[in-house]
């Protein structure tokens, strides 16, 4: 197993890269679709909520399938030739879509928390919208959110697993080939299960951490 273990360690970074690109533009874009979801328009509202129904409603692998043989259909069509997306790419893209799903209900159920006088008294000392969500809304949305959104961190780093059907070169990819080489797939497939193990354990604990460090609600 010793040819592998820089493998391991390749795939683990691509294991990491592919979660940190996948929650960032997951956060970015459930936030926007919890806040578009706020809004006062209802076909705006359906929307999102026809969104999250489907993306939460069918299987991440599925959704990985289908980014990847569809993006691979969509650009072949383009290009007049047969053009294959980059496995990375299309792991982003599926597990952005799944993240964003899940984030938006989180986000939303935690800003439907926030009191509604603290909205009024910001509006009564004259601070606009940015102002109300960034000093007001937004840091006690935070605090409601967290443990929630926190397990979906850990479920991310799990599912990034699901992307090594498409070819990426992630912990599973190296273990699924080791196990297959040297006909060795207890070692390999404990030593992959000891790194999820390892990456979830530190998500779990730096959500704590900022669990006790955000000031709780009404303290």
């Amino acid at each position: 197993m010793g040819g592998f273990t820089t493998q391991f360690v390749v795939a683990l970074t691509v294991t990491i890269s592919l979660a940190l690109v996948t929650g960032c533009l997951g956060t970015a874009f459930g936030l926007f679709l919890a806040i578009s979801k706020g809004t006062a328009q209802p076909r705006l509202n359906r929307v999102v909520t026809a969104y999250t129904t489907v993306v939460r409603g069918v299987p991440e692998l599925l959704i990985i399938l289908l980014i990847y043989f569809g993006g691979t259909t969509l650009a072949s069509k383009i290009a007049g030739r047969y053009v294959e997306v980059n496995a990375f790419t299309a792991g982003v893209v599926a597990l952005s879509v799944v993240f964003s799903g899940y984030a938006t209900e989180v986000f939303r159920g935690a800003i439907a928390a926030v009191p509604s006088g603290q909205t009024e008294a910001a509006k009564s000392l004259g601070l606009n919208a940015w102002q109300r969500w960034l000093f007001v809304i937004g840091p006690q949305m935070l605090r409601l959110a967290l443990p929630a959104y926190g397990n979906l961190w850990i479920s991310l780093f799990k599912d990034t697993a699901l992307v090594s059907i498409v070819g990426l070169t992630d912990i599973m990819r190296v273990a699924y080939v080791g196990a297959g080489s040297l006909r060795a797939p207890l070692t390999f497939y404990l030593a992959a299960s000891a790194l999820y193990l390892s990456l979830t354990t530190v998500t779990l604990l730096s959500i704590r951490l900022a669990e006790r460090r955000y000031p709780a609600l009404g303290r």
